[in-house]
């Protein structure tokens, strides 16, 4: 698996709305024809470990080429980006920092996998 991470800085223009807006424009712009598109959202379907392994498993089963886990900036992101996600997935009802939830989403994927291939990690 090979895994990339893009950082934007947000922008503070000092209008919530135009931010929010603007720092969407620019993870839409990243974003690839054809990749599964997962925000993460506290408002998401939160997912056990084992669910976390089922969905990778159908993403490998169904030849995905590629996965894109979405961070939004401290006011969320906009209904446009919300749109063009497959998934919203929470990873806690607890607020995390960026690199926090960073952190969590890659020991999830990590732990999917040692789920997958049956090794003892996970426990």
């Amino acid at each position: 698996m090979k895994c990339d991470v893009a950082e934007f800085r947000e922008s503070r223009s000092g209008d919530k709305k135009v931010d929010i807006d603007r720092d969407s424009k620019r993870i839409s712009d990243g974003l690839h024809e054809g990749a599964i598109n997962v925000l993460l959202d506290p408002r998401g379907t939160e997912w056990t470990s084992e669910q976390v392994a089922l969905e990778v498993q159908r993403w490998q089963d169904g030849g995905t080429k590629e996965v894109t886990f979405i961070v939004g900036g401290p006011n969320g992101v906009a209904s446009d980006l919300v749109g063009r996600v497959s998934k919203r997935w929470s990873l806690s009802r607890l607020t995390l920092t960026h690199e926090m939830a960073r952190v969590v989403l890659l020991e999830q994927l990590y732990r999917a996998y040692t789920i997958i291939h049956g090794l003892p990690y996970q426990k």
